[in-house]
């Protein structure tokens, strides 16, 4: 694969994966949606159908990482550094542009987060803070507590994916990707609960970056203080993953 290949497979696949992901996070979040209020359930299919389409779009131009950590991990595993910076780059534009998209289509949602003063549009509630539909905001905001689930969420990605790889058949038949989206919702069902499940540094930052710039009336704040530890946490997982792939396969 040539640099030019990955950069775009990768941009491409994570932005369909963030359109998707903060897409079901707005339908869910926003005043004036129709699936407003449809539940932790629904975000977490949502984000898996974002994973399985991207990573399908992506895979013959890159493989369909869409992942830091899931690079890392392939890395840890094959030995082969020499194109990860590549796949960072793209990953991290990918998700930028995905964020932009996904405002984009509920750019009314969002202008209608308040009510405008002197006017009748809008809602007079109170403004719905607006950064988890782009970032993970943790239940418990604790930073050493939030960082191990990163780390242990993310392995539970990360391992499977890498161990998938030793299963012919599912390469063979091309559900390689199907296998790893539903994998990805049952680790927002049973383990997303904590901390909203980042477990992709660029699916994190990328957003947030975007939601730092948007003009979204009374979006509250991007919370930078917490901002690394959906980075630094599934970069460990990814780590560890290839480790122990490499132990005990």
């Amino acid at each position: 694969m040539s640099n030019g290949d990955i950069f775009v497979g990768e941009v491409i696949g994570t932005a369909i994966l963030i359109l998707f992901g903060a897409g079901v996070c707005a339908a869910v979040t926003l005043r004036y949606s129709k699936a407003r209020a449809a539940g932790w359930v629904v975000i977490a299919f949502g984000w898996g159908f974002g994973v399985l389409a991207g990573a399908y779009t992506a895979a013959p131009l890159s493989g369909g990482h869409l992942n830091p950590a899931v690079t890392i991990g392939i890395a840890m595993d094959t030995g082969k550094w020499g194109k990860v910076w590549v796949y960072l780059l793209g990953q991290i534009v990918g998700a930028m542009l995905g964020a932009v998209l996904a405002y984009l289509v509920y750019l009314a949602q969002f202008q209608a987060n308040v009510r405008t003063e002197g006017t009748t549009e809008g809602t007079a509630d109170a403004p719905v803070p607006t950064l988890g539909i782009f970032s993970t905001i943790p239940e418990i905001r604790n930073p050493v507590a939030n960082l191990v689930t990163e780390i242990i969420a993310t392995v539970a990605l990360v391992l499977p994916v890498l161990a998938f790889g030793l299963t012919k058949g599912l390469g063979e038949s091309g559900t390689t990707v199907l296998i790893v989206s539903l994998l990805v919702v049952g680790i927002g069902l049973s383990l997303g609960g904590p901390t909203g499940y980042a477990i992709n540094p660029a699916r994190d930052l990328g957003p947030r970056i975007v939601h730092t710039f948007l003009p979204i009336p009374h979006k509250g704040t991007s919370d930078w203080g917490y901002a690394w530890v959906p980075v630094v946490g599934p970069l460990i997982g990814g780590v560890l993953a290839g480790l122990i792939y490499n132990a005990a396969f």
